[in-house]
């Protein structure tokens, strides 16, 4: 599967999130950093999903860049 995440900077370091995972999170002091401790969460989030017994949501999230002239 393929999840969308969300990557913003804080003021020390980076935190990421995935939209269609709610409650998974990951922070980190680089952007690879955050990249990988989300991969990390989101197969913990997961694994945690399979052992109690609910349903894997698919992602369906989309992710797009809109550029706005100045």
């Amino acid at each position: 599967m393929r999840y969308a995440i969300v990557v913003e900077r804080a003021a020390n370091n980076y935190s990421a999130y995935v939209p269609d995972l709610p409650g998974c999170i990951a922070t980190g002091e680089t952007i690879e950093e955050t990249e990988r401790e989300i991969r990390e969460a989101i197969a913990f989030h997961l694994e945690g999903m399979v052992e109690d017994g609910l349903p894997i949501p698919q992602p369906s999230s989309i992710v797009q860049y809109i550029e706005i002239a100045a």
